[in-house]
């Protein structure tokens, strides 16, 4: 990240509890919310700030609950995606964006899928990065064993206790071999890897951000049509979510495209910043 790009942070209370918030580019450029996935934060979309705040947009990317900087509230029911799509919203509120843009990767993606399915009236454009719509991925892993094996890690997260004791253990050494094996030797740096500990690390960080996957037993039906026009970019080397996937998001769609990126894994936004970039910003200002 060059030394000239100085995003600005803040704490935005909403929605019941404090949301850390990363904001770049000019005050009154049409706004972008940019949601991540597990195990990420913020620092994830960096390169898209760059781009996005350059291109003119008011980028606003929060630690989603649970993570970093923001609140970390207890209990499984607080993570429930009514509650997560209400942080969106009480969000764009806060800052005083009716409407807004919105992308979502992994669990962002599916709390934008479902934004976007609950209020379209709030969105202008919705760009998703490999995650599957919420009512894409069950039956598509029951029609493919592959996907049902690749989704097994979802299970042992439901476990108490035993998830945060494994995946904690040794400065979070399974969690860094999971980057490390889940993207190309470029994804993630020594420095980006220090700083995701140092997050996950944050008191009742770890709990928070499984009980998303706990969660996931309280969450409702998503079987609205998404009207608003959407972008789905899809990296083909993920090794936990399939093409399949994508192709059968699209059918939830009415104004959809799909981009492939055959060389990239669930991190292409880290490892393709350049087509990534090139790709939202077409669609975005379109």
């Amino acid at each position: 990240m060059e030394d000239d790009f100085a995003p600005t942070h803040r704490t935005i209370h909403c929605n019941g509890l404090r949301l850390h918030v990363v904001q770049a580019g000019p005050a009154s450029g049409p706004p972008v919310v940019l949601l991540h996935g597990f195990p990420d934060f913020w620092i994830g979309w960096r390169p898209q700030m760059k781009a996005l705040a350059e291109a003119g947009f008011r980028v606003i990317v929060p630690d989603q609950r649970g993570y970093n900087l923001s609140d970390k509230p207890k209990g499984v029911g607080a993570y429930a995606l009514p509650k997560l799509v209400g942080d969106v919203l009480a969000l764009s509120d806060a800052l005083g964006h009716e409407r807004f843009d919105l992308v979502g990767h992994d669990w962002g993606g599916i709390v934008a899928w479902t934004l976007a399915a609950k209020a379209p009236h709030r969105l202008r454009r919705l760009a998703i990065l490999n995650a599957p719509h919420p009512e894409a991925l069950f039956p598509h892993a029951l029609r493919s064993p592959t996907q049902f094996l690749r989704s097994g890690y979802a299970a042992f997260f439901q476990f108490p206790l035993l998830p945060e004791a494994v995946l904690g253990a040794r400065r979070f050494a399974v969690m860094v071999r999971a980057l490390r094996q889940t993207g190309r030797p470029d994804a993630f740096t020594s420095a980006d890897l220090d700083l995701y500990r140092e997050a996950w690390s944050r008191p009742g960080a770890l709990t928070g951000m499984l009980n998303w996957y706990r969660a996931l037993r309280l969450r409702p039906r998503v079987q609205e049509r998404i009207t608003v026009p959407t972008l789905i970019l899809w990296g083909l080397q993920d090794t936990a979510l399939e093409r399949g996937l994508a192709d059968r998001s699209l059918r939830f769609c009415d104004n959809r495209r799909l981009e492939t990126f055959r060389d990239a894994t669930h991190w292409l936004h880290r490892e393709e910043p350049g087509r990534v970039n090139a790709a939202l910003l077409s669609f975005l200002k379109s």
